[in-house]
Protein backbone atom coordinates (compact mmCIF):
# COMPACT_ATOMS: atom_id res chain seq x y z
CA UNK A 1 0.00 0.00 0.00
CA UNK A 2 2.68 2.38 0.67
CA UNK A 3 4.14 1.96 -2.70
CA UNK A 4 0.02 2.58 -4.10
CA UNK A 5 0.45 5.50 -2.06
CA UNK A 6 3.26 7.05 -3.06
CA UNK A 7 2.55 6.45 -7.04
CA UNK A 8 -0.91 8.48 -6.22
CA UNK A 9 0.94 11.24 -4.37
CA UNK A 10 3.50 12.01 -7.14
CA UNK A 11 0.53 11.46 -10.19
CA UNK A 12 -1.59 14.04 -7.92
CA UNK A 13 1.04 16.50 -7.24
CA UNK A 14 1.84 16.39 -11.28
CA UNK A 15 -1.64 16.96 -12.14
CA UNK A 16 -1.70 20.32 -9.90
CA UNK A 17 1.58 21.46 -11.29
CA UNK A 18 0.20 20.57 -14.86
CA UNK A 19 -2.94 23.10 -13.72
CA UNK A 20 -0.86 25.99 -12.60
CA UNK A 21 0.97 25.45 -15.89
CA UNK A 22 -2.06 25.49 -18.16
CA UNK A 23 -3.43 28.60 -15.99
CA UNK A 24 -0.14 30.80 -16.68
CA UNK A 25 -0.76 30.02 -20.02
CA UNK A 26 -4.34 30.66 -20.50
CA UNK A 27 -3.61 33.96 -19.03
CA UNK A 28 -0.86 34.68 -21.48
CA UNK A 29 -2.61 33.29 -24.28
CA UNK A 30 -5.64 35.02 -23.40
CA UNK A 31 -3.57 38.74 -23.31
CA UNK A 32 -2.43 37.85 -27.04
CA UNK A 33 -5.87 37.33 -27.95
CA UNK A 34 -6.33 34.21 -27.82
CA UNK A 35 -10.27 32.53 -27.06
CA UNK A 36 -11.25 29.41 -25.48
CA UNK A 37 -13.77 27.03 -26.92
CA UNK A 38 -15.13 23.27 -25.50
CA UNK A 39 -16.31 25.13 -22.22
CA UNK A 40 -19.33 22.65 -22.06
CA UNK A 41 -17.44 19.81 -21.98
CA UNK A 42 -14.75 20.93 -19.65
CA UNK A 43 -16.41 20.23 -16.80
CA UNK A 44 -17.35 16.72 -17.64
CA UNK A 45 -13.32 15.86 -18.39
CA UNK A 46 -12.61 17.61 -14.81
CA UNK A 47 -15.32 15.30 -13.45
CA UNK A 48 -14.00 12.16 -15.23
CA UNK A 49 -10.45 12.86 -13.82
CA UNK A 50 -11.91 13.17 -10.43
CA UNK A 51 -13.49 9.78 -10.50
CA UNK A 52 -10.68 8.15 -11.97
CA UNK A 53 -8.80 8.79 -8.63
CA UNK A 54 -11.39 8.28 -6.57
CA UNK A 55 -12.42 4.90 -8.65
CA UNK A 56 -8.74 4.08 -8.23
CA UNK A 57 -8.26 4.63 -4.62
CA UNK A 58 -11.96 2.82 -3.96
CA UNK A 59 -11.02 -0.10 -6.00
CA UNK A 60 -7.43 -0.86 -5.09
CA UNK A 61 -8.72 -0.79 -0.99
CA UNK A 62 -11.97 -2.03 -0.78
CA UNK A 63 -11.83 -4.71 -3.31
CA UNK A 64 -8.12 -5.51 -2.18
CA UNK A 65 -6.52 -5.23 -5.80
CA UNK A 66 -3.35 -6.30 -6.32
CA UNK A 67 -0.39 -5.74 -8.82
CA UNK A 68 -0.22 -8.27 -11.19
CA UNK A 69 2.83 -10.42 -11.65
CA UNK A 70 3.37 -8.53 -15.35
CA UNK A 71 2.93 -5.17 -13.65
CA UNK A 72 5.96 -4.46 -15.34
CA UNK A 73 4.34 -4.00 -18.73
CA UNK A 74 1.77 -1.07 -17.55
CA UNK A 75 4.71 0.42 -16.25
CA UNK A 76 6.60 0.96 -19.04
CA UNK A 77 3.50 2.05 -20.88
CA UNK A 78 3.02 4.52 -18.31
CA UNK A 79 6.81 5.99 -18.29
CA UNK A 80 6.23 6.20 -22.16
CA UNK A 81 3.19 8.23 -21.79
CA UNK A 82 4.74 10.14 -19.73
CA UNK A 83 7.56 11.22 -21.86
CA UNK A 84 4.92 11.54 -24.66
CA UNK A 85 3.10 14.12 -22.44
CA UNK A 86 5.80 16.37 -21.29
CA UNK A 87 7.14 15.83 -25.15
CA UNK A 88 3.82 17.26 -26.23
CA UNK A 89 4.24 20.31 -23.72
CA UNK A 90 7.58 21.18 -24.43
CA UNK A 91 6.72 21.53 -27.93
CA UNK A 92 3.64 23.32 -27.78
CA UNK A 93 5.10 26.19 -24.99
CA UNK A 94 2.79 28.16 -24.28
CA UNK A 95 -0.07 26.83 -26.42
CA UNK A 96 -0.25 23.54 -23.91
CA UNK A 97 -3.50 23.89 -22.26
CA UNK A 98 -5.67 21.29 -20.22
CA UNK A 99 -8.37 23.42 -21.74
CA UNK A 100 -8.81 24.13 -25.84
CA UNK A 101 -7.76 27.62 -26.05
CA UNK A 102 -6.67 28.95 -29.59
CA UNK A 103 -5.18 32.26 -31.03
CA UNK A 104 -6.45 33.51 -33.61
CA UNK A 105 -3.98 33.60 -36.57
CA UNK A 106 -1.29 31.20 -35.20
CA UNK A 107 0.06 28.70 -36.94
CA UNK A 108 -0.17 25.32 -35.90
CA UNK A 109 2.41 23.27 -34.00
CA UNK A 110 4.33 20.90 -36.29
CA UNK A 111 7.20 20.43 -34.01
CA UNK A 112 7.80 17.15 -31.76
CA UNK A 113 5.47 14.60 -31.69
CA UNK A 114 3.27 17.06 -33.20
CA UNK A 115 4.91 16.26 -36.67
CA UNK A 116 3.18 12.46 -36.47
CA UNK A 117 0.43 12.46 -34.86
CA UNK A 118 -2.52 15.32 -34.60
CA UNK A 119 -3.38 15.00 -30.92
CA UNK A 120 -0.35 13.25 -29.47
CA UNK A 121 -1.40 14.56 -25.95
CA UNK A 122 -4.61 12.59 -25.78
CA UNK A 123 -2.53 9.13 -26.76
CA UNK A 124 -0.59 10.11 -23.27
CA UNK A 125 -3.90 10.48 -21.46
CA UNK A 126 -5.87 7.53 -23.09
CA UNK A 127 -2.24 5.58 -21.97
CA UNK A 128 -1.85 6.81 -18.50
CA UNK A 129 -5.62 6.30 -17.93
CA UNK A 130 -5.51 2.39 -18.68
CA UNK A 131 -2.09 1.72 -17.37
CA UNK A 132 -2.18 3.40 -13.88
CA UNK A 133 -5.44 1.18 -12.55
CA UNK A 134 -3.70 -1.81 -14.56
CA UNK A 135 -0.21 -1.26 -12.51
CA UNK A 136 -2.15 -1.92 -9.25
CA UNK A 137 -4.85 -4.54 -10.41
CA UNK A 138 -7.51 -2.27 -10.45
CA UNK A 139 -9.51 -3.90 -13.47
CA UNK A 140 -12.88 -1.73 -13.66
CA UNK A 141 -11.49 1.33 -12.99
CA UNK A 142 -9.49 0.71 -16.34
CA UNK A 143 -12.52 -0.69 -18.72
CA UNK A 144 -14.95 1.75 -17.33
CA UNK A 145 -12.85 4.88 -17.30
CA UNK A 146 -11.05 4.41 -20.60
CA UNK A 147 -14.23 4.11 -21.59
CA UNK A 148 -15.49 7.15 -20.75
CA UNK A 149 -12.51 8.73 -21.53
CA UNK A 150 -12.52 8.11 -25.41
CA UNK A 151 -16.02 9.04 -25.46
CA UNK A 152 -15.42 12.48 -23.84
CA UNK A 153 -12.19 12.42 -26.09
CA UNK A 154 -14.12 12.33 -29.01
CA UNK A 155 -16.32 15.16 -28.32
CA UNK A 156 -13.13 17.25 -27.57
CA UNK A 157 -11.25 16.64 -30.36
CA UNK A 158 -14.45 17.21 -32.60
CA UNK A 159 -14.64 20.57 -30.98
CA UNK A 160 -10.59 21.45 -31.07
CA UNK A 161 -10.78 20.55 -34.53
CA UNK A 162 -13.80 23.48 -35.16
CA UNK A 163 -11.35 25.69 -33.03
CA UNK A 164 -8.74 25.01 -34.90
CA UNK A 165 -9.93 25.24 -38.28
CA UNK A 166 -11.68 28.38 -37.47
CA UNK A 167 -8.65 29.99 -35.75
CA UNK A 168 -6.95 28.49 -39.50
CA UNK A 169 -9.17 30.54 -41.20
CA UNK A 170 -9.03 33.91 -39.36
CA UNK A 171 -5.40 33.33 -40.32
CA UNK A 172 -6.36 32.80 -44.02
CA UNK A 173 -7.92 36.04 -43.52
CA UNK A 174 -6.04 38.38 -42.23
CA UNK A 175 -3.34 37.18 -44.48
CA UNK A 176 -5.56 38.59 -47.64
CA UNK A 177 -6.74 41.31 -46.01
CA UNK A 178 -3.25 41.93 -45.72
CA UNK A 179 -2.41 41.92 -48.81
CA UNK A 180 -5.55 43.90 -50.25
Amino acid sequence: MLIFFAFLSFVLTQRVVELAIARRNARQMTAMGAVEAGQDHYKYLVALHICFFASLMAEVFWLERKPPQWWMAPAAAFILAQGLRYWCMTSLGPFWNTRIIVLPGAKAVRRGPYRFLRHPNYLAVVAELLCIPLLFGAWVTAAILSVANLYLLSVRIRVEEAALDEAHSSSSTLTRSKRL
